[in-house]
């Protein structure tokens, strides 16, 4: 059953509420009506109508400063207001129009115009509704960065070019995965690797990088600040910690993890079609990042010389340096294992 609207109608006069109350509740819209802005405000407390409908003249806080401190009120900002005045001074309409309503009715109000200016607003917010709950949950599904993109593409008509940048890379990856899903239940194992996931990426953010991709049993991060190797590698010790002390779920046994991080130039932009985009970062300093990661062991981060050479930090720790000879490059390189400098010196 669809739920009815509730309209307030804040005015003096007795005859106006009791007509408006009239007219809409026989449009089929529920009725809260006042006799004030103070008491409009005292009755929205606990209170939250659909649209507002309000007198411009009233003794007191006015329509025009009541719709300001509705305007104010995150609940209120877009619902719909129309004001109600027997004036028709430009002055008083650029007022109001500039407290932020959306539309005016004139005394007496008649019924054909009441319900058709006040379903247009209505329909006009119920699409707002449904366009910011798509973003709210869009949100939920593509990184700040592309969102960021998506904006600017909305605002301008243009769809930026790809570009070179410096940035961080930071891969993550269950170590046994493969194994581990032949052996466990698919729905157990999924809603446990979604929780080892979502520890990731809350860490990720919380060290100023963001998600470029989910990779099955892992992610990969972009860090792109001034201090970029160092937030990668205090993001990458905490998603250690994290996984050390996450309670096992009954059945599955620890999930220990290896990670990888390179810095290096990259190319960012949107790979794919019209049909299908990917905004996102390509180039051997990804593709060095994952190789890493898969050089792990279990419980180790990996780092490069070049993350090593960014960080001046005595508080961490590059020990174990060894030469390996990585797929894809032809010359060995230099690599770390990363630690804090208490756990090296142990």
């Amino acid at each position: 059953m669809k739920r009815q609207r509730c309209i307030m109608v804040v005015d003096d006069d007795a005859t106006s509420r009791t007509m408006l109350d009239r007219i809409l509740s026989a449009a089929g819209f529920v009725v809260e009506a006042v006799e004030s802005a103070e008491a409009a405000l005292q009755r929205l407390a606990d209170f939250e109508p659909d649209a507002f409908v309000l007198d411009v003249e009233m003794p007191g806080m006015n329509g025009i400063e009541l719709c300001q401190r509705l305007r104010a009120d995150a609940r209120f900002r877009f619902r719909p207001i129309l004001m109600m005045t027997g004036s028709d001074s430009a002055q008083t309409l650029r007022r109001a129009f500039a407290a932020g309503c959306d539309d005016f009715l004139e005394k007496p109000p008649t019924p054909l115009v009441v319900t058709a200016r006040l379903g247009g607003q209505l329909q006009k917010y119920e699409v707002f509704r449904q366009l910011d709950r798509v973003r709210q949950n869009l949100s939920r599904y593509i990184s700040p960065r592309v969102r960021q993109m998506i904006e600017t593409v909305v605002d301008t008509g243009r769809t930026p070019p790809p570009r070179e940048r410096d940035v961080c890379i930071l891969f993550s990856d269950i170590r046994g995965f493969t194994a581990l899903s032949q052996k466990i239940e698919p729905g157990l194992l999924f809603s446990t690797i979604s929780r080892h996931l979502g520890a990731q990426v809350d860490a990720v953010y919380r060290h100023r990088g963001y998600i470029d991709k989910f990779g099955g049993d892992g992610i990969m991060a972009v860090f792109d600040g001034d201090d970029m190797a160092w937030d990668a590698c205090q993001c990458a010790l905490e998603i250690m910690d994290l996984a050390e002390r996450m309670e096992p779920e009954d059945g599955v046994p620890p999930m220990p993890i290896g990670i990888g991080i390179h810095m290096g130039k990259v190319v960012e932009g949107n790979i794919g079609t019209t049909e299908h985009l990917d905004y996102s970062v390509i180039g051997n300093t990804v593709n060095l990042a994952a190789r890493l990661c898969g050089y792990a062991h279990s419980k180790d981060i990996i780092v490069s010389e070049a993350v090593r050479a960014a960080v001046n930090d005595p508080a961490l720790g590059f020990v174990d340096p060894r030469e390996a000879h990585i797929r894809g490059l032809r010359e060995p390189i230099l690599l770390y294992r990363l630690s804090r400098m208490e756990t090296a010196k142990e």
